[in-house]
């Protein structure tokens, strides 16, 4: 990111101005008469007003503070979103920010100008028109080390947004964790990459199966983020679905928006990836482990076929009836291998099931947990950040139908709740606290919201970190 943000003890006057309001009453202290009159005519649900002062802009944000205070934060977020489409359009290089609001308040309407500013303009013979290279900011309460600390979290979002944007033919499983060795390099934190004959050696089984119809190999990517001193004993362990590309396998998928944008499958693993990388960067006291199952998933030769029978990491004998529920198959295996940490926790992440998007559309992470006091501060950290996590439950009549005639168990169970069976099947290799996080519905979308971009959305990132830097327990 190319964007730099300065700290400034007084405003220049040649420079495009944001001001930023908890009260509107504090808005006539900045406004001249017509500036004042403007606002009091812009319609009632518009938080934002945009004044021209030639040859610079002027942007005003005062949100209702009569909403809770997350929504009041996450509307500065929006607003920030707000102000880039005009940077963006009028090619300003430079801008200040200030107004009278917490600090809290111009560091989320940084980071919602930071998120929006993304764009995947890679494959395109015309790139990205946003010319924004500096931010000042006029704000007594926001330290540099604020300014740091935020542009290294956006920095991990853009670049889980490019990996996740990446198509297949340029992010296959070597080449993911490939990005994932630099990154640590870079980022300070430790990458070690398991290869077919290790993967072999530890029988994983559900990583195996999956790869058989790929002409590629599979790998599993082991990151460690550990500082010297860490709040935990036991380290938390972060499992991501590594699938780089999902047909179905022989359980083929349709299209359109299916099949068509399978490269966004290996979303939980960019977020595993970056969070550890994010920790590292503003070196958060706390010791993290990265788990990262990589494959594709593909009709080839050998392909795993409904019906077939695998054996486990764990030594559970499972009965494939549908090829295309095989991320499971290979966080199966990851959540068997993080036992080996006696964790203290283990929280996994997946783009898992079409199902979730159903019941939250991409407003919410679906989640499942077999320890609640682990997922309500969590969530708590999901309402800060404004990725909200829905729970549901892991009733054991779920798992009933996970039955097999022939082995342990299907990797399918019933149509109805699908989202929760899978969740089922994969607490079944889990002997410690565990949150299962279905990213399905919110790790891409069709449209631009806000500041989450179309595309690769980065969803779960500044809720995990979040989550690990306010982490106090010893453990």
């Amino acid at each position: 990111m190319k964007i730099q943000l300065s700290k400034i003890e007084t405003i220049p006057g040649n420079t495009s101005i944001a001001l930023l309001f908890d009260q509107l009453q504090d808005l006539p202290l900045a406004l001249t008469e017509e500036e004042n009159a403007l606002w009091k005519r812009k319609p009632e649900k518009n938080d934002t007003l945009l004044i021209q002062r030639l040859p610079h802009y002027l942007f005003l944000a005062a949100p209702d503070s009569n909403k809770d205070a997350n929504r009041v934060t996450e509307s500065f977020r929006k607003a920030g979103a707000v102000w880039i489409e005009t940077l963006r359009r009028e090619k300003i290089e430079s801008f200040t920010v200030g107004g009278a609001t917490a600090p809290m308040h111009i560091l989320a309407f940084l980071e919602g100008v930071l998120l929006a500013a993304y764009s995947f303009s890679k494959y395109k013979k015309e790139k990205d028109v946003l010319m924004l290279r500096e931010i000042l900011v006029f704000a007594s309460g926001v330290s540099d080390a604020d300014l740091i600390e935020l542009k290294e979290l956006t920095e991990a979002v853009w670049w889980a947004r490019d990996l996740v944007n990446e198509p297949f033919s340029g992010l296959n499983a070597a080449k993911m964790a490939d990005e994932f060795s630099r990154k640590g390099e870079e980022s300070g934190f430790g990458v070690e990459i398991f290869h077919q004959p290790k993967i072999e050696a530890l029988k994983m089984g559900g990583l195996l199966a999956v790869n058989q119809g790929s002409v590629d190999p599979p790998n599993f990517a082991v990151m460690e983020w550990k500082p010297e001193k860490p709040v935990n004993n036991k380290p938390i362990v972060l499992v991501g679905k590594g699938v780089v590309y999902d047909t179905g396998g022989l359980s083929l998928k349709p299209t359109p928006k299916s099949m068509d944008y399978m490269k966004c499958d290996m979303a939980g693993a960019a977020v595993v990836a970056a969070v550890l990388s994010a920790l590292a960067r503003n070196n958060i006291p706390v010791h993290v482990v990265g788990l990262v199952p990589a494959t594709d998933n593909r009709p080839g030769g050998n392909a795993l076929a409904p019906g077939d029978v695998i054996t486990m990491m764990s030594g559970t004998t499972v009965e494939v009836l549908n090829a295309d529920a095989e991320g499971r198959l290979i966080l199966a295996d990851a959540l068997c291998y993080a036992k080996k940490y006696n964790p203290m926790l283990v929280i996994d992440l997946a783009t898992l099931t079409g199902a979730a998007s159903i019941i939250a559309g991409s407003q919410g992470i679906v989640a499942m947990a077999n320890r609640g006091d682990y997922l309500t501060p969590l969530m708590e950290s999901g309402e800060a950040m404004y990725e909200r996590i829905i729970e549901l439950p892991l009733w054991e009549e779920f798992g009933a139908t996970l039955r097999s005639d022939i082995a342990d168990m299907t990797n399918m169970g019933g149509r109805e709740g699908q989202t929760i069976i899978a969740g089922k099947f994969l607490e079944h290799f889990t002997d410690y606290p565990w949150i299962h996080l279905d990213i399905a519905a919110t790790a891409y979308i069709f449209e631009k919201e806000g500041y989450k971009t179309k595309g690769a959305t980065g969803n779960g990132i500044r809720l995990l970190y979040n989550f690990l830097k306010n982490l106090k327990i010893k453990a």
